[in-house]
């Protein structure tokens, strides 16, 4: 028999319905719920798990009348279930219609979902994660937390501590408040769950621009404040797994800020582009210096001596666990975060005498190759693009000058276009012998970034150094190529394609310069 209750403020728990699939701390909080003489509902797993245990056990099954069919697929989508869900004890004819279909209230339901999402990047068939796309599981917790006036839902193990307590405190009862700020987060679980099962869908039918779109992430931190300190800022994980600095080992230093964040994901990114040992020094999320090397040692030294003033309180991410010898070269100037994929014992022995320098591990480097999903806000809406996978190899150069680069000048040209893809446009880049030498970023006009490089070039005292330019978009003037041409540089590697292409051409003929065109742009906003 259910009673009439006028002021849900607190709900004391008598029945309980406990389905997961994860099962950690289930036993434990079933055994202090029934320490507060709490009836418990379960099915499957959960209930041998819990029988297993000594608990005393109601089977869905036995609850409902309705045996579990379908392989498990339906056994909770009953009326016996969600009427006792939804039900509101306030109202007369919600209470005559489950006394009289004998529906019994539940007053807390335990449920977390299928994972679907560790399937997916488990590398699972197509049908394995179907069968792990949870039904019964949301249908629940959305009852719940619908009528959470009446109804406690759990969804996170973390969340049995606080229920335990109120039911401490509240002599076997749940507030309305707690109840209240477990069903937001509830809703924000199944939202997200819905979200990467359509994500995924639409991937499988090769659909890139859905009618419908969602994307989600799950809190792994709150962050001190955003790009400036009036500005509230948090860490998400899309799920995806994908190594970097969101799913790093900190292994030491402070706190990442929000900036720190941004620029050493640019910096780890842009170091997964080589084969070769490669190291990129970040600056304001544009690489101070980048280079590849027979080794991390050597790398560091030629990218370091690409802009040493810049590098001052720059992210530092190298694509080989990070040795001692190169370590103890980075600890001569100050740095704010190093990222690798792995730390040498006596490296890290060595970044102890730095305790605030955030030392991080990713076990692995990301493919940049891989096909994902840039997003980002503006205002009344998302821009939503395929992240910038292109590669130009040797085979899709173009040779549109009399004079044809040297083996050199290609390796050069190569590096450098790569490198361009991860500078801010307008973007140039001065290469020379695999590292850079001069980077021009994010400038209104190319000719300023040639400018701008030029300068970086002579302050680091690299000036004569006759290095290879590239631009991460065609030259609307031959004045940026004359700029670059005053500068030194003895090859040009660009997208071509615009109107005054010739106009180019020419002015790199008349200065016997080689330049080869891609085709593929690389601009970055």
């Amino acid at each position: 028999m259910t009673d009439i209750i006028k002021d849900p403020k607190e709900i004391k728990i008598k029945r309980a319905l406990l389905s997961v699939s994860d099962k950690s701390g289930i036993v434990a909080f079933a055994e202090k719920l029934a320490s507060f003489g709490v009836e418990i509902l379960s099915t499957g797993g959960t209930a041998k798990a819990l029988k297993d245990a000594g608990l005393t056990v109601i089977d869905v099954s036995d609850h409902t009348g309705s045996p579990e069919i379908m392989g498990g697929r339906v056994k909770t989508l009953h009326p016996k279930i969600h009427g006792g869900l939804l039900g509101r004890r306030d109202k007369d004819d919600h209470v005559q219609a489950m006394n009289e279909h004998d529906i019994g209230a539940i007053d807390l339901l335990c449920v977390n979902l299928y994972p679907f999402v560790e399937t997916l990047n488990s590398g699972a068939d197509f049908n394995a994660c179907i069968e792990n796309i949870d039904i019964g599981g949301p249908a629940m917790i959305r009852a719940a937390s619908k009528n959470f006036d009446f109804c406690t839902v759990l969804t996170n193990v973390d969340d049995y501590k606080s229920v335990l307590k109120d039911m401490s405190d509240n002599d076997g009862a749940v507030t309305y408040d707690l109840r209240k700020q477990l069903a937001a987060r509830a809703f924000a679980l199944t939202a997200t769950y819905d979200a990467n099962i359509s994500r995924w869908f639409a991937e499988q039918i090769n659909e890139t621009s859905p009618a419908r779109v969602s994307f989600s992430g799950n809190l792994k931190q709150t962050l001190r404040y955003g790009e400036n300190p009036h500005q509230d800022a948090a860490l998400y994980l899309d799920g995806s797994e994908r190594p970097g600095v969101a799913t790093a080992n900190q292994i030491q230093g402070k706190e990442l800020s929000y900036n720190n964040l941004n620029d050493t994901d640019a910096a780890y990114e842009l170091v997964s582009e080589f084969d070769e040992p490669a190291v990129a020094i970040i600056k304001h999320a544009n690489p101070s210096g980048v280079a590849i090397g027979d080794d991390l040692h050597s790398a560091y030294l030629s990218a370091l001596k690409c802009d040493p003033v810049s590098a001052f309180g720059g992210i530092i991410a190298l694509n080989r666990t990070l040795d001692a010898k190169t370590a103890e070269e980075i600890l001569k100037t100050f740095c704010e975060v190093v990222i690798a994929p792995s730390v040498e014992a006596q490296a890290l022995e060595l970044f102890k005498a730095k305790k605030n320098i955030r030392v991080l591990t990713t076990g692995e480097m990301p493919d940049p190759t891989a096909h994902r999903k840039q997003v980002k806000s503006i205002a009344g809406g998302l821009l939503v693009q395929t992240a910038d996978t292109g590669r130009v190899t040797l085979d899709d150069l173009k040779v549109v000058t009399d004079r044809e680069p040297t083996k050199q000048e290609l390796d050069d040209l190569l590096f450098a276009f790569r490198v361009g893809k991860h500078v801010k446009s307008n973007t140039i880049v001065y290469a020379k012998d695999q590292a850079t030498v001069g980077i021009g970023a994010g400038q209104m006009s190319r000719i300023d970034a040639a400018k701008i490089a030029a300068s970086k070039m002579s302050d680091a005292g690299l000036a004569g150094c006759n290095p290879v330019v590239a631009s991460d978009a065609f030259f609307p003037f031959a004045d940026g190529l004359i700029a670059a041409a005053d500068a030194g540089v003895t090859a040009v590697i660009q997208p071509g394609g615009s109107m005054r292409d010739q106009e180019v051409i020419d002015a790199a003929n008349e200065r016997g310069l080689a330049m080869v065109m891609t085709g593929m742009r690389h601009f970055k906003h």
